[in-house]
C-alpha cells in the first residue's frame, strides 16, 4: 500500500465514522416529535424546498452564465446545486446553536427530497445522465438513516443512557471530521492548485455563498431556524453528488470539482457555523441581562 493510498483509507473510513456517530448523536439527543414538529409549518417546509431545489439551482446556472467555465466543471456545479441533504448539516448547526431538532428534521426532508428529485430532474439538465434512485439511496439510508433511528430507539428506551452515549459520540464525531478535514485537504492540494485559473474556485465560492444567502433570507425572523436554513441550503450532499458523478463523467475533471466543493464547503460553512453560534451566545446573553 501507497502513502497515498493509506491516506485516502484514512480519509474514507473517517468519512464514514463521522457520518454514522453523528447521526446517533442527533438520534440520542432529540424524540422523532422534536424532529416533526418544526416540520409542521408548511411555509417553513415550503420554503426549504424552494430554496433548496429551485432557488439554488438557478443560482448555478446563473454562476455558470457569469464565470467561464469547461464543460466539466458546469456539469458538477449542476450536479452539487440538485444534492441537498447533507450529514454534515447537524454537526454545522450545532456550532451555530441554531435548532437542532429543525436541523436534522430538514436534514432528512431534504435527503428524501433529492433521492427522488435528482433522477428526474438531471437529466433534463445534463443530456446523457441516467440515475438510478437506489444507488443513491443506498448509502444515505444505511449510513445517515439507520443510526438516526437507532439513536432516536435508545433515546426512547432510557434517556439517562442516551444522555451517556451521546457525549461519546460527540467526541468521536468532532475528531472524525478533523481527521478528514486535512487529510482531505492533504490528497486534494494537487486538486485544488490545479483549478486555479479555471473560474472553478471562484463558481464554488459564489455557489456557497449565495446558498448561504438564500437560505438565509427565507429562513424568517427566528435566529435558530434562520442559520439552520442557511447553512441547509449551503451545505450540499456531497455523497450523492459524487455517486451522480463517478457514474457518469469517470475519467473528467467533474468528479474532481464535486471532491474539491466538499472540502470548500466544510472550511468556509465551519467558520460561519462558528461565527453564528458567537453571535447567538451575545444576543442570548443581552435577552438574558435584559430581562434581569
Amino acid at each position: 500500500m501507497t502513502t497515498a493510498e493509506f491516506f485516502q483509507s484514512i480519509a474514507a473510513l473517517s468519512g464514514l465514522l463521522f457520518v454514522v456517530t453523528s447521526m446517533l448523536a442527533m438520534g440520542l439527543s432529540l424524540t422523532v416529535p422534536q424532529i416533526m414538529e418544526p416540520l409542521r409549518n408548511a411555509r417553513l417546509v415550503i420554503l426549504a424546498l424552494l430554496a433548496n431545489f429551485v432557488l439554488v439551482p438557478l443560482l448555478a446556472y446563473g454562476i455558470t452564465l457569469v464565470v467561464p467555465l469547461d464543460q466539466s466543471l458546469k456539469v458538477g456545479l449542476i450536479i452539487l446545486a440538485t444534492a441537498a441533504g447533507a450529514p454534515f448539516l447537524p454537526k454545522l448547526v450545532q456550532g451555530a446553536k441554531g435548532n437542532v431538532a429543525f436541523g436534522v428534521g430538514l436534514m432528512v426532508l431534504l435527503m428524501v427530497a433529492t433521492i427522488v428529485y435528482m433522477p428526474l430532474v438531471l437529466p433534463l439538465l445534463l443530456q446523457g445522465v441516467t440515475i438510478n434512485p437506489w444507488d443513491i439511496a443506498q448509502s444515505l439510508i444505511v449510513l445517515m438513516l439507520i443510526p438516526l433511528a437507532i439513536g432516536l430507539l435508545v433515546r426512547s428506551h432510557s434517556a439517562e443512557s442516551a444522555a451517556h452515549y451521546q457525549v461519546v459520540m460527540n467526541k468521536i464525531s468532532s475528531l472524525a471530521m478533523l481527521i478528514l478535514l486535512v487529510t482531505a485537504v492533504g490528497l486534494n492540494a494537487a486538486n485544488i492548485i490545479g483549478l486555479l485559473g479555471t473560474g472553478g474556485i471562484l463558481a464554488l465560492l459564489l455557489f456557497i455563498l449565495g446558498s448561504l444567502l438564500i437560505g438565509y433570507f427565507l429562513g424568517g425572523r427566528d435566529t435558530g431556524i434562520r442559520s439552520v436554513m442557511g447553512l441547509g441550503t449551503a451545505q450540499r450532499n456531497i455523497s450523492a453528488a459524487i455517486v451522480v458523478a463517478a457514474q457518469n463523467f469517470p475519467g473528467s475533471n467533474t468528479l474532481i470539482f464535486v471532491l474539491v466543493a466538499a472540502i470548500l464547503l466544510l472550511l468556509v460553512l465551519l467558520p460561519v457555523a462558528k461565527r453564528m453560534g458567537a453571535r447567538a451566545g451575545t444576543s442570548g446573553a443581552a435577552d438574558s441581562a435584559a430581562a434581569s
